[in-house]
């Protein structure tokens, strides 16, 4: 059974590796624009600044002895994160909108993402 501390803990890090994720994809997408010598130094330094932050949650993770260990689609609205904790597993039910606005939320919260 997670903690509230550690719920927040795997919350803050799921939102960070799906910001990362995200980043690492349009990064891709973004070097084919004509524009993108102005695009890619502004997403490179956020991803940077997200991918610290990431490990740094991840590494706090380790230590609680909590691993994501799956990521289940139930349909389009909904996800089910499969976590171990301690020889447990725990599944916690996502709405996926919801994880999509506070990714956006992130993204727009760094400096220079405005």
């Amino acid at each position: 059974m997670l903690n509230p501390e550690q719920r927040r803990l795997f919350h803050k890090f799921l939102i960070l590796e799906m910001e990362v994720q995200s980043s690492q994809r349009d990064f891709s997408v973004i070097e084919n624009l004509k524009m993108s010598k102005v695009y890619l130094p502004i997403l490179d330094k956020l991803l940077k600044d997200n991918t610290q932050d990431y490990y740094n949650s991840k590494r706090l993770l380790v230590k609680e002895k909590i691993r994501l260990f799956k990521v289940e689609n139930i349909d389009e609205y909904f996800s089910n994160m499969h976590i171990v904790i301690a020889g447990n597993d725990v599944v916690l039910r996502y709405d996926n909108m919801a994880l999509k606005s506070q990714v956006e939320k992130l993204f727009f919260s760094q400096p220079g993402a405005q």
